[in-house]
Order: C-alpha cells, then sequence, then structure tokens
C-alpha cells in the first residue's frame, strides 16, 4: 500500500518546501511551515475549468487610452457604516474578505446587510459551513428579522456551491467561512493552506465572470491576523478586519485593503439586542466624560481614512523602580519610547526613573504619527499632576530633533473640534489656518514648531 507523501507548505505564502525549515524559503517568515499531504497531479483538477468557459470569454487586447472609464456601479447594504467602509457599497464582480475574532459579530453584520439587500429587491445567498439552517434562522429571529426571505444553503463542498451559484445566480452571496469550504479534488483537510488557496480562488473567478459579489468570512490566528496563505488577502479586493473587545458594546471595522474605495477607513457599530447598528457621532464614545479636566488627560484629532475623529489619550506617570515599565496600549510601544527620549532632550521633561502608561480610550488602535504631540502633553500633565484646559485639542508629528512636523488635512481635523465644542487647539505651525475660517470660530489656536515650544505654552497656560 503506497504511503501518502507529505510536503510543508508556509501558512504566510503558501510556498512549499520537500522537508520542514525553520524559515520559509519563498518569503522569510520564520516558524511557518506546516506539514501537509502532496497533492497528487491530476487532471480533473481544472475541471472546473469548464464551468467559468460560457461566462469568460477571451477579451480582445486594447491600448489604455481606448477603453472606456466607467464608473463602477454600487448596491447600498442598509447599514450606512459598512458601506462607508466599502466606499459606499456592495461593487458587482467585487469580492470581499471579512475577519475578526470568533463572535465579534461578522455572521450577525453580514446576515443584516444581506437581509436588507434582499429586501431592496436584490438576489442573494448565504451559504453557511459551521451552522445549520435553523441555526442561522434562530439568529434572524433573535435580530428582528422577521419574515426575511434570504436563501440559506448549509454546505461546505466547493463543486456544489458553485453550482448553486451558477443556477441561480445572486447579486450578492456570503460564504461563511471560507476555511471550512474544501474541494473534491484536493486531498487536504478544509482549512489546509491548500484548499482556503484553491477554493478562493475558484470563488473569485466565478465572481469575476459572473459579475457577482462574494463575501468571504475567514478566521484569524491568536495573533488577530487571518488565517490561511496571505496570498488569500492578495486575490481579494477588499479585506476588512472587525476590531473590537467582544465585553465591550462597540465594533470597529476597518479597510486594510479596497481597490474600490480609501484604505484605513473605518466604521463604528454598537451591538444591541436587534444585531449591530451604526454609530452617527463615533468621536463620543471614544472621549470619556469627566465632569472636570483630569491630569494625565488629552484628546487628539486623528484621521481614520476620510474621518477625523476624536480620541481621548490618557497616560500615567507613576514612580518605577530599577526598570521602569513602559506601556502603550492603541498606540505603538516603540514610538512611545521614542517620544520619551525627545521629551527629555527637547522638551526638558525626565521620565527615566518613572513607570509610564498609555491608552487610547474606547479600544480604538491609533497608527498615525500625528499622535506624537497629544502623547506627549498627556505624558507631562501626568507628571506634574496638572489637567489641561477644559475643552484642549492637539495633534502633530514630532521628531527627532524636536520639531513639530504638520498632519494631513489639518483644517478638517480643526472644523471637527471646533464642531464638537472644544475651545484650545495646539497644533503645527504649518496646519495654522492663513486666514480666519467661519467654521473655527470659537476655537484658540496656538501654532508651535519645537517640542520645547510646547512645554512652555503649557506653563503658560497654567499662568493664565
Amino acid at each position: 500500500m503506497a504511503t501518502s507523501k507529505t510536503v510543508f507548505i508556509c501558512s504566510q505564502c503558501g510556498g512549499e518546501s520537500p522537508r520542514w525549515l525553520g524559515k520559509c524559503p519563498a518569503c522569510g517568515a520564520w516558524n511557518t511551515l506546516v506539514e501537509s499531504v502532496a497533492e497528487a497531479p491530476a487532471g480533473g483538477r481544472n475541471r472546473l475549468g469548464s464551468a467559468f468557459a460560457a461566462l469568460a470569454p477571451a477579451a480582445p487586447v486594447q491600448p489604455l487610452a481606448a477603453i472606456e472609464a466607467v464608473e463602477v456601479a454600487r448596491s447600498p447594504t442598509g447599514q450606512p457604516e459598512l458601506d462607508r467602509v466599502l466606499g459606499g457599497g456592495i461593487v458587482a464582480g467585487g469580492v470581499v474578505l471579512i475577519g475578526g475574532d470568533p463572535g465579534i459579530g461578522k455572521s450577525t453584520l453580514l446576515l443584516q446587510a444581506l437581509d436588507a439587500l434582499q429586501r431592496a429587491g436584490l438576489p442573494t445567498l448565504y451559504v453557511t459551513g459551521e451552522e445549520s439552517g435553523p441555526q442561522v434562522a434562530l439568529r434572524a429571529r433573535r435580530l428582528g428579522l422577521t419574515g426575511s426571505q434570504v436563501p440559506v444553503m448549509a454546505e461546505i463542498q466547493l463543486e456544489k456551491i458553485i453550482a448553486t451559484l451558477a443556477a441561480q445566480p445572486p447579486a450578492v452571496a456570503v460564504i461563511d467561512s471560507i476555511q471550512t469550504v474544501y474541494s473534491d479534488q484536493l486531498s487536504s483537510a478544509p482549512g489546509s493552506v491548500a484548499q482556503v488557496r484553491e477554493c478562493a480562488a475558484h470563488l473569485t473567478r466565478w465572481a469575476k465572470a459572473a459579475g457577482s459579489a462574494i463575501v468571504l468570512v475567514g478566521h484569524v490566528t491568536k495573533d488577530g491576523q487571518l488565517a490561511g496563505p496571505r496570498v488569500l488577502e492578495h486575490m481579494v479586493d477588499t479585506v476588512l478586519y472587525f476590531e473590537g473587545d467582544t465585553h465591550s458594546a462597540f465594533r470597529l471595522v476597518r479597510a486594510i485593503k479596497n481597490r474600490f474605495g480609501a484604505v484605513n477607513e473605518i466604521g463604528v457599530f454598537a451591538m444591541t439586542e436587534h444585531g449591530l447598528k451604526g454609530v452617527s457621532n463615533p468621536s463620543a464614545i471614544f472621549l470619556s466624560q469627566h465632569a472636570e479636566p483630569v491630569p494625565g488627560s488629552c484628546v487628539l484629532v486623528t484621521l481614520e481614512g476620510t474621518r477625523p475623529l476624536l480620541v481621548e489619550i490618557q497616560a500615567l506617570v507613576d514612580g518605577g523602580g530599577p526598570s521602569p515599565r513602559r506601556l502603550s496600549v492603541g498606540l505603538e510601544r516603540d514610538r512611545l519610547a521614542m517620544l520619551l527620549a525627545v521629551l527629555h532632550r527637547h522638551g526638558g521633561v525626565a521620565t527615566s526613573d518613572q513607570d509610564v502608561f498609555v491608552n487610547a480610550v474606547g479600544g480604538v488602535r491609533i497608527s498615525e504619527p500625528a499622535a506624537d504631540l497629544a502623547v506627549l502633553l498627556a505624558i507631562t500633565s501626568s507628571l506634574r499632576g496638572k489637567p489641561l484646559p477644559k475643552g484642549f485639542i492637539a495633534f502633530g508629528e514630532v521628531g527627532l530633533a524636536g520639531e513639530i512636523r504638520p498632519a494631513p488635512r489639518g483644517q478638517e481635523r480643526l472644523r471637527e473640534a471646533a464642531k464638537l465644542g472644544f475651545s484650545v487647539a495646539v497644533i503645527p505651525k504649518a496646519n495654522a489656518p492663513r486666514k480666519p475660517e467661519r467654521a473655527l470660530e470659537g476655537l484658540t489656536i496656538h501654532a508651535v514648531d519645537r517640542v520645547d515650544q510646547a512645554m512652555a505654552l503649557l506653563r503658560q497656560l497654567d499662568a493664565g
């Protein structure tokens, strides 16, 4: 009896190796090679190609100038926050990959979106590989989707799913989840690198040929990355990540990749007993409700995609031991260490013997460098034990030479702060408005171009 040949497949890029190696020879990732059964070459591997032959004729070769640029049509999902992240709605023929922690609300949001699309007159299909039909119906009842006519198919075999899609092509189909789908042409188990890669490739090819949108639900690893080969993210048009703590009522949907819209756009949702509801004013959930200003708190105007958001940055500086700790939640820890060095050298504020903790309120993750100035001001406020003035906001990037660099789209950030009633702003000098704007009335702007100027301004505000 012939023994099965094994190979080692990289979980990041899908590259193969005949033996285990610590480092993938294809992409250079460490400890990503996983043992798998080698797939024997077979002519039947491409039998699915015949299903696409009539749908995808060979396209003629044309000069770029001769091709007419046509705006893509979008179908609103009934969830304005989801439409914002997608760039305006579902695109025909687009493939969306959405991932997140278990129980975060992926299936809930997609079932609500499919129900709204079906009620708008679009043919839909919900393919579930993790739940049975009665379980999906029970969830729909909990969400208040009474009388929903969304077709549900409980199936995990790729050939049967594509046959159903080809028989009655829907405008939007959801595959929940891609890790449960398998093809008979492969001998490996569902969820393996080979199965995920091939099943996603066939579904993407069908969506492009038929002009139907497909939403793939993906699992995530313990590191928060999408499970499966890295090539999975390259196949699809849009990659969305569900963020947030399962113990919190708020969820964030962030676009990591989007061929039809802005990258890093976010949608904010609140989990209610009737499902996920969009939050119209997300800045309110990222600001703590202090009756009076407290030391160590500074409000930052950050930019997520095309949306300015006000987020509270909290800092706590406390007496440390021989090895003081630097801990940040929602911000980069390495950048925090750099900012503390700049604060010491150019601002005259030493924290070498202190524990420094920094937190972005609301579970939001901030990656843009425009948060630097707000972090420094919050740390200084906590160290001195004096709160910043009421209605105080700040933003700006801090360089190693102590300069404060401008942030992109500074005027939009200022308008958002003025709209929400903030009265004092410390910003880079390059972001200061050239002429008075009606939208900024009531907002006193202090423009600085160095860290020591910002520290001197704090002392003036305390004295005033």
